[in-house]
């Protein structure tokens, strides 16, 4: 089996993970908070199929593994109506903020469970401690770039909601050209590597955070 095979086989199981815990976590609150959009479209539940997105939660990462890129995705979003949240604006804020901080957490089981399987810091060749890495990696990935301040992301919420409300009316007009952004991000990274979009905006807070879930891993396999 070629390396880049076998590193698809791994990485795209840990991303469809971080993805449904992710949508799920967003329509879970949304429920308690007083919408239950997500709920009554059956949306709630665990199950993949319910949540992928045949392009961009398994075409578009399996691609990027084989060629060796940076690796993300996205799933069908949860449906969430704002009005029917019983605070629309801080509720919104919430509902948002519960699909990074659901990463963040994965990745703090993962880097538990690489602990206690006493692997500490990943060892190469170990497919079980890649397996573990790599699934830290990809949801501390998703929970930091979900929190970009870019339409339509997590972090776009969470600051239109701590804007005064002039200026959130204003910031929210930006909403509709949020996947164009989006997709122009993803061209500054594919077409002009050299301005380094990803390795100066995003990865130095991921490469932060994960050595501190990386340290609790040591801590807890006594390394």
């Amino acid at each position: 089996m070629s390396e880049t095979l076998l590193m698809a086989i791994i990485l795209i199981p840990c991303l469809v993970v971080a993805i449904v815990f992710h949508e799920v976590a967003h329509g879970y609150v949304a429920n308690l908070l007083g919408d239950p959009t997500a709920k009554e479209r059956r949306r709630l539940s665990l199950n993949p199929l319910r949540h992928v997105d045949p392009m961009g939660t398994i075409l578009v990462p399996g691609v990027l593994a084989l060629a060796g890129a940076p690796v993300f995705g996205w799933a069908k979003p949860v449906p969430v109506i704002k009005q029917r949240l019983r605070n629309p604006r801080y509720g919104m804020m919430a509902v948002a903020a519960a699909g990074p901080g659901t990463n963040f957490l994965l990745a703090l089981v993962g880097a538990v469970v690489l602990g206690l399987v006493g692997l500490g810091p990943v060892e190469t060749g170990d497919l079980l401690a890649n397996g573990l890495f790599y699934f830290i990696l990809i949801n501390l990935f998703l929970a930091i770039f979900n929190l970009l301040p870019i339409p339509p992301f997590d972090g776009s919420h969470i600051v239109e909601g701590l804007l005064p409300p002039e200026w959130a009316r204003q910031y929210e007009k930006l909403r509709p050209y949020g996947m164009l952004l989006f997709f122009g991000l993803v061209a500054l990274t594919w077409f002009a590597p050299e301005w380094g979009v990803l390795e100066k905006v995003i990865l130095p807070p991921v490469w932060w955070v994960l050595e501190k879930y990386l340290a609790i891993a040591t801590a807890i396999a006594g390394g």
